[in-house]
């Protein structure tokens, strides 16, 4: 696990060394056991390393035997073993134990298709000296993630965006045309940065330098197809195998291991199959909230400490208070560009607490999108029994559900939220009721609060998503676009980010390929069966879990900030969209602003992404686009604050 970096002269001209030691210095975090670079002529790869694999033999680049191929790669391939022997009956011999050479002798024997046998998380850079040939890719869900910034001059790559930002000639800019879709959406989805100029690679993309010629491809999609011709048992069995040896696979490391814990269905499995593969405790990690009821409802400790006693963890616990305004430059920081998701803070808190005893941590990230866990997938559900209803009924119901109530916060006005959603999106079509859940504010909004309206909307990321996802059901086109979109560009996102900021490896080992398309050709009669979400998933554990754990109501990891922003962040929030900030940043309108502020102060409407959104690209245009300290920004955020 580490971050790579590099470059590529169009020109011919040697790369110098010292570019790339300033790009390693801007991500020490990703890598700070160990660095090394490479430089042939016109190209340059080099890597921050964080030893988990072959301590004292994995350092990189690394080259093959004739120093014909030389490597760099970040993440980890969980089979390198067995392709290490197949490769080795192949006639290669080995210098190291490490699985980045595997890669290498990989690429002599397979070509490019050498991407197809890995299983893994990763992104790496590959320079053939004898084509002279730069070839660089990465992971097919999107784990990892890539940015690429391509000039005139030069192409030039890096785990993280502030890597290319360390290079001569490279200006921050805002890119304004990416701010609808984040407006919209609360992330930038790929190709697309916040930063003029660089752009990610999507998941599952090669990009190769030959000649002076870029060539960009995709190697693998999920796959269309449903297999209807197996029975729920089998389909049972064949979901189980395939997770626990997904987390076999992925418990292998030569450092400490352990695993994040939130009570929920899927780190409850993580954690119960890593029990049955290990001889010692497994160390659990979990976060939690103090409080009023809005704390309550997103503190899920007891839900921890029951799987934790069940399972003879080594379990540790940290309770988060809402003081947490003055991390939040820091973490966007790390996380490049801005995000309204607020589990960037808890993924961050959990991940600096585990930080202190292991080096690699398990998490359930993916579960719900592969097996349908959020309320969002019931939509369809509710929709066709809302039709079933007289008209009559149906517009009193829509004229009531306007006026509801709406605050995810509380109990009760949460299910008020969920009530009221449901039914604003009954008479809509598949696609665009998945949209409105999605959402974090509405197209028409998004161009009443630009300054400048954008018509970036006809061809938005998930537009893509769905008309690339063909014509199966309902359920596995939502899980084809949230694998292209939220999955790679939010969660995934965040929980490399988050988890690297502290020199963590997070693993998801619900998110293996193999699992994944296994997942795809599932049937959503029943992934998702009478209302109940995960149903074949929670039938496939129901061995290894309790049913209070298997059928407890979901709650995302995130933070209760929607309360925070009501109550302890009022402040700060108030000062940071204030009529003088918005005026000078000058993006957006204020009135409209004030608008969603007001609404979410009396809960007529849950505000939060919305407004978190809003903060975290002021947050975040203060330390790239000003060019302030983390540090000096959080000073500022704080002077806000009443005096205790």
């Amino acid at each position: 696990m580490c971050g790579i970096h590099g470059i590529y002269r169009f020109d011919g001209q040697r790369v110098e060394p010292a570019m790339l030691t300033a790009m390693g210095d801007r991500t020490v975090h990703r890598g700070p056991d160990d660095e090394g670079q490479y430089v042939d002529g016109p190209c340059g790869i080099a890597m921050r390393r964080l030893s988990i694999i072959d301590l004292a033999g994995g350092h990189q680049p690394i080259s093959n035997a004739d120093d014909s191929v030389w490597i760099v790669c970040n993440g980890e391939i969980y089979n390198f073993r067995e392709l290490r022997a197949e490769l080795q009956g192949m006639g290669f011999t080995f210098k190291t134990g490490s699985d980045s050479e595997v890669l290498l002798h990989a690429y002599d024997a397979f070509g490019d298709d050498f991407v197809l046998r890995l299983n893994g998380m990763f992104d790496f850079a590959l320079w053939d000296r004898r084509r002279r040939r730069l070839l660089i890719g990465r992971d097919r869900i999107g784990v990892k993630p890539l940015y690429v910034l391509q000039d005139a001059h030069r192409l030039a790559f890096a785990t993280e965006a502030k890597a290319l930002l360390a290079l001569p000639g490279v200006s921050v800019e805002l890119d304004t045309a990416q701010l609808p879709g984040y407006l919209h959406l609360g992330y930038v989805a790929a190709p697309g940065s916040m930063f003029k100029g660089i752009r990610k690679l999507p998941p599952a993309t090669l990009l190769s330098i030959e000649n002076g010629e870029v060539k960009e491809w995709r190697y693998w999609r999920l796959p269309a197809g449903i297999d209807r011709s197996l029975s729920e048992a089998e389909w049972r069995e064949r979901v189980r195998a395939r997770i626990e040896e997904s987390v076999r696979m992925q418990m292998v490391s030569d450092v400490p291991i352990g695993a994040f814990l939130s009570g929920g269905v899927d780190s409850s499995a993580v954690v119960g199959l890593m029990a049955r593969h290990s001889d010692q405790p497994i160390r659990t990690y979990a976060i939690g909230f103090e409080g009023g009821e809005a704390e309550a409802l997103y503190n899920e400790l007891p839900y921890a400490r029951q799987v934790s006693r069940l399972f003879g963890t080594e379990h540790h616990e940290i309770v988060v208070k809402p003081d947490v305004v003055d991390l939040l430059p820091k973490l966007l920081w790390h996380m490049d560009e801005p995000i309204a998701d607020t589990a960037f803070i808890t993924t961050f808190l959990v991940s600096e607490f585990a930080r202190k005893d292991v080096k690699v941590i398990l998490s359930g990230v993916g579960g719900d999108e592969l097996f349908g866990g959020y309320r969002r997938y019931l939509g369809g559900h509710y929709a066709q029994r809302f039709q079933q209803l007289p008209g009559v009924v149906r517009g009193l119901m829509s004229s009531v559900a306007r006026r509801l109530p709406s605050d995810r916060h509380s109990g009760l006005l949460n299910t008020l939220r969920l009530a009221k959603g449901f039914i604003a999106t009954a008479e809509m079509s598949p696609d665009e009721r998945y949209r409105s859940y999605l959402q974090v504010l509405g197209r028409e909004t998004v161009n009443s609060l630009l300054c400048a309206p954008s018509t970036a909307f006809a061809a938005d990321s998930l537009t893509q998503a769905f008309a690339a996802a063909g014509s199966q059901d309902d359920l596995n086109r939502m899980f084809a676009v949230d694998a292209e979109t939220q999955l790679p560009d939010d969660l995934l996102l965040l929980t490399d980010k988050m988890s690297m900021a502290v020199s963590l490896e997070c693993r998801v080992p619900l998110l293996d390929h193999e699992l994944v398309e296994l997942a795809a050709a599932m049937p959503a009669s029943i992934k998702v069966k009478g209302g109940r979400l995960k149903h074949l998933m929670k039938d496939s554990l129901s061995d290894l879990l309790p049913a209070d754990i298997l059928d407890r109501k979901k709650r995302g990891f995130g933070t209760p900030m929607g309360a925070w922003l009501k109550r302890e962040l009022a402040p700060v929030l108030k000062e940071l969209l204030s009529p003088r900030v918005v005026a000078q940043r000058g993006l957006f309108r204020h009135d409209v602003i004030a608008g969603l502020m007001n609404d979410h102060e009396a809960n007529r409407s849950d505000g939060t992404d919305a407004l978190l959104s809003l903060m975290n690209l002021e947050i975040w245009s203060r330390v790239y686009l000003d060019g302030r300290s983390p540090a000096d920004v959080a000073l500022e955020l704080k002077s806000y604050l009443p005096r205790a």
